[in-house]
């Protein structure tokens, strides 16, 4: 059920995910999501921590590049590059950010991208241009997001070095 609410969240948003919506999506009948979510919070929640759960394997994963490559800001472009690909998880970590603004029991979920990003990128960069990056990605996604456009990988490493330049 976790996932059919992840999938319904970033589709139609936090604000409009249902039970009902989630059961359908799911293929179960609507006492199952209410029966083992009492509450449309506790099943947006259980969404959110299978999608916190799926970033720490992502920064797993990141981590591995980002050992020892020659070219960091390359690096790091096409990670967000790949990142943004998958348009519908984008999507959702998006929602997780609104979400968070407005729900404080949700902010740790939101601060496990934020503290992910730091850990993966401070020690290769430093805590001013790690600052720097992050939001950086953040605004690249929301304008990817809303422009429906691919990245420029070419632009987005010039971008990072003059970010990350000491």
């Amino acid at each position: 059920m976790a996932t059919a609410a992840l999938e319904v969240i970033s589709e139609v948003g936090i604000s409009r995910t249902t039970h009902r919506a989630v059961a359908a999506r799911a293929g179960l009948p609507l006492g199952a999501t209410t029966y083992y979510f009492p509450t449309l919070d506790d099943l947006i929640t259980a969404g959110l921590r299978l999608a916190a759960a799926d970033l720490r394997s992502d920064f797993e994963a990141w981590a591995d590049r980002l050992r020892a490559p020659s070219d960091v800001p390359a690096v790091v472009a096409a990670l967000i590059a790949e990142y943004l690909t998958d348009r519908q998880r984008a999507q959702l970590e998006c929602e997780l950010y609104v979400a968070a603004g407005r729900d404080k029991a949700l902010r740790p979920l939101a601060m496990a991208w934020l503290d992910g990003m730091r850990d993966l990128l401070e020690p290769r960069l430093g805590p001013a241009a790690t600052r720097d990056l992050v939001a950086f990605f953040d605004g690249v996604t929301l304008q990817a997001l809303i422009t429906g456009h691919e990245v420029d990988v070419e632009a987005l490493t010039a971008t990072i070095r003059r970010l990350t330049a000491p």
